[in-house]
């Protein structure tokens, strides 16, 4: 379960594309943060893939991932040329085909051989054309679907939609958001030949004119058990109402809202219905990274929590200069399951209730990410050189890891019990989580 959006510079308030996502995903599955170089490759040779391989490029692009730390693809990232993608889960009345390609092995693939948005829809539709897409994507128990794709880069984007061997894509024209669910009806920019004739000889519409994607492919019921209208629908509203004014900010905001009345109960009950998504029930998901992209024709600027739950996380800058110690080498992956184990710590103090004060958290969590904001929005408007900024990103996790220690240091010091409120499953299941977690 995911949210992803994009705001194209006609809506947004510095005329820049604004694009965020956050990962939902079973509550123990780390999301590393990796970056990996351009790199050349043999002619001739393959990558192996979360289960299948394929041709290698000759030459791959510099990319920043989002990754679950036991699949080869990404759920979210970008690449040296500020080409963005977000992966959805969406469930269709397409069967599952064998295992194959992974949405994420296919966004990670497009990002390291595509330069703009236009490039990377033609080529995931060619690798769902010649690979199909299949496979468990579940970290502790199964879980299948077909994928939808935000692409944007610094002057576009697109959604696309799929289901099985079958696709649909629409040019995004201002702001958009997608979740778990197909989205595209009949307003659609480009299309799989034969998808209209395929529905309409299954009887799921009488013809062309009848035609919706989303109406006649949809798994209708998992689609409204996903609460994914609600979590869209909350993300469109907000695109709705910031129009001409949306910021980094705004994207960070929706990245953390919750539904309605759900705040105060969060760390006691679960919510797929939030796009800041709190795992305890039988689905599980919960938000594991989130991430917000500023993309412009000089410089791409990020922000990315490198932890779960972002209403309690801190959002930290980043950009592609050398020497910045945010991101981890492919080869670092235990290191990157660190860093994303010792920040999942805050969270289960919150299950656990062992936070001394909550409201001193989020008081002086919000003054450091203020502090961060102020000094990186200072940096894109003095178009500071690569070490400035790479000091900038460096000093930021000194604060944040300074802060960490702090806080997990005065939860031990307090030595309050741990008690897991909630309903008995949402006791059960948090225990059980954390046990599995730290044992």
């Amino acid at each position: 379960m995911c949210d992803t959006m994009v705001a194209l510079g006609n809506v947004t308030l510095d005329g820049s594309v604004l694009f965020a996502k956050n990962s939902d995903r079973q509550p123990n599955e780390p999301l590393l943060t990796i970056r990996i170089p351009r790199k050349k490759h043999p002619t001739g040779s393959k990558v192996k893939c979360t289960y299948i391989e394929v041709d290698q490029a000759e030459e791959t692009f510099a990319v920043l991932l989002l990754k679950p730390s036991w699949m080869w693809g990404a759920e979210m990232g970008a690449n040296e040329f500020g080409l963005n993608i977000g992966n959805e889960a969406v469930f269709t009345r397409m069967k599952q085909g064998p295992e194959s390609l992974l949405g994420m092995d296919m966004l990670r693939l497009a990002l390291e051989r595509c330069r703009n948005s236009d490039e990377a829809l033609a080529y995931i539709i060619r690798l769902i054309e010649e690979h199909g897409q299949g496979g468990n994507c579940g970290f502790e128990k199964n879980f299948y679907y077909h994928n939808a794709f935000l692409i944007a880069d610094p002057e576009s984007a697109w959604v696309l939609e799929t289901a099985g061997e079958y696709w649909a894509a629409e040019k995004v024209s201002d702001a958009r958001s997608i979740s778990n669910r197909l989205s595209i009806k009949n307003k659609m920019d480009k299309h799989h030949p034969d998808l209209i004739k395929y529905a309409i000889d299954r009887g799921w519409c009488r013809n062309e004119s009848d035609f919706s994607f989303a109406d006649c492919f949809s798994n209708k019921l998992v689609t409204h058990f996903s609460a994914s209208l609600r979590r869209k629908n909350r993300a469109d509203c907000t695109l709705s109402d910031e129009q001409g004014k949306i910021t980094m900010q705004t994207m960070k905001e929706i990245l953390r809202s919750h539904e309605e009345g759900f705040t105060e109960r969060r760390f006691k009950k679960s919510s797929l219905a939030s796009i800041c998504m709190h795992g305890g029930f039988i689905f599980g998901d919960h938000t594991t990274g989130s991430y917000v992209a500023n993309l412009d024709n000089e410089r791409h600027t990020y922000l990315i929590t490198g932890c779960s739950t972002p209403c309690i996380a801190i959002f930290k800058p980043f950009r592609f200069v050398d020497h910045e110690n945010f991101t981890f080498s492919d080869d670092q992956e235990e290191k990157a399951i660190e860093f994303w184990k010792k920040r999942e710590l805050l969270h289960r103090a919150f299950i656990t209730n062992r936070i001394p004060d909550p409201a001193v958290y989020f008081t002086q969590r919000e003054q450091l990410e203020n502090e961060f904001d102020s000094k990186m929005l200072s940096a894109m408007s003095l178009n500071g050189d690569d070490d400035q900024f790479s000091s900038l990103v460096n000093s930021c996790l000194e604060q944040e890891e300074a802060f960490i220690d702090a806080t997990l240091e005065s939860i031990e010091s307090a030595n309050k019990p741990s008690k897991i409120k909630g309903n008995p499953y949402h006791r059960y299941y948090w225990k059980k989580q954390n046990e599995k977690l730290y044992r």
